[in-house]
């Protein structure tokens, strides 16, 4: 009896399809930095995808730059966009000091003070002044106006899908910098394949209405949230979270970061995504290839089926075993045979796991 109540199967089935769930994770291109995280993510109901260098392809380029009513040639208006943006670490603020230096043939000059405010753009001292790179709540925060005319070529723009950073320093915005970011080729197959899972894919984005509705369109997305700063993608989580739907976020920047560590898991783009995203989240996707995140679903829930088994089973034989023992079927020799038979069954069961495929249609 002493012999074959000894758990070792027990012991062994949660770690041992945890390990072999990991391996095969790893295969596809995940760093699991948590242990628990593929156990949270079976229980995910949604999966947030932040937009800029997720579900894009993280290499925007400035397609407009359009002065307004202040004396200040576009040309002089980029350069001023390369130097505030010249510390961002923000895909969009690294396109237009990459456009600025081209254009100039020469790096934008370093800003005299520097400061990123999470979600609205960035305030940098340049020439003398101090001057915002930003979104318009930030503009009208700080009473920068936007005059009309302008504001007008803003909605034409956005209308294309573009992205829109102001810029504006005294008492009104000088112009805008558009940006367009083309979406990953697999960015729409991937999210059909989510929707397979059962799980519903959510867009959380800074862009505006017009620019979140368009990708969101693009892509086949039903739910998306505009405008988020990064306390808006934590309230969303939340929200989600009450309603009984577990959340997996998806992000790459330092914006993202607080949704990704408050988030049931977050998944960091390993490539594109910022140090401290990477570190915020419980996964991260060394290859920035999302389109390995519906096998990263279906892993999860089948390691937990693995671990139900695994459970299952050794219980089961535990107290078969038991039972012979007490009625005298087993001796020793035998019982020892049988307990480590379990355990043996429950590790190549988890093993299975190492080069698991979901059934292809």
């Amino acid at each position: 009896m002493l012999v074959v109540f000894c758990p070792c199967a027990l012991v062994l089935a949660t770690p041992t399809a945890i390990m072999a769930a990991i391996g095969n994770a790893t295969r596809h291109g995940f760093l699991v930095r948590e242990g628990d995280a593929l156990e949270r993510l079976a229980q995910v109901r949604r999966v947030c995808f932040d937009k800029t260098g997720t579900l894009t392809t993280g290499e925007p380029q400035v397609v407009a730059v359009c002065a307004g009513e202040k004396d200040v040639s576009e040309d002089a208006l980029l350069a001023v966009a390369g130097a505030a943006e010249k510390r961002s670490e923000h895909p969009l603020g690294r396109a237009i000091v990459a456009a600025a230096t081209e254009h100039a043939g020469a790096a934008p000059k370093d800003p005299t003070s520097f400061a990123m405010v999470p979600g609205r753009g960035v305030v940098a001292e340049v020439g003398g002044r101090t001057v915002y790179a930003s979104s318009a709540a930030l503009l009208a925060e700080h009473g920068l106006a936007i005059p009309d005319a302008l504001g007008r070529r803003v909605d034409a723009t956005r209308a294309e899908g573009a992205t829109i950073t102001y810029l504006g320093w005294g008492d009104t915005a000088a112009g805008f910098i558009a940006l367009a970011d083309r979406v990953r080729e697999n960015a729409t197959a991937t999210l059909s394949a989510v929707w397979e899972t059962g799980v519903e894919p959510v867009l959380l984005t800074g862009d505006h209405e017009v620019a979140a509705a368009h990708v969101a369109a693009e892509l086949g997305i039903t739910t998306y949230k505009a405008a988020c700063l990064p306390e808006d993608k934590l309230s969303f989580i939340d929200d989600s979270e009450r309603a009984g739907k577990g959340v997996c976020m998806v992000g790459d920047g330092v914006n993202d970061a607080p949704a990704l560590k408050r988030a049931l898991v977050g998944v960091a783009m390993g490539g594109v995504g910022s140090d401290i995203a990477v570190d915020a989240a419980d996964i991260a996707l060394v290859n920035d290839d999302i389109a390995e995140l519906p096998h990263l679903l279906r892993l999860s829930r089948r390691m937990m089926t693995t671990i139900k088994i695994n459970l299952t089973f050794s219980m089961t034989l535990n107290f078969i075993a038991i039972a012979l023992a007490i009625s005298g079927v087993l001796n020793p020799v035998v019982g020892a045979l049988v307990h480590n038979a379990g355990s043996v069954l429950v590790i190549v069961n988890s093993a299975l796991l190492l080069g698991w495929k979901p059934r292809v249609r």
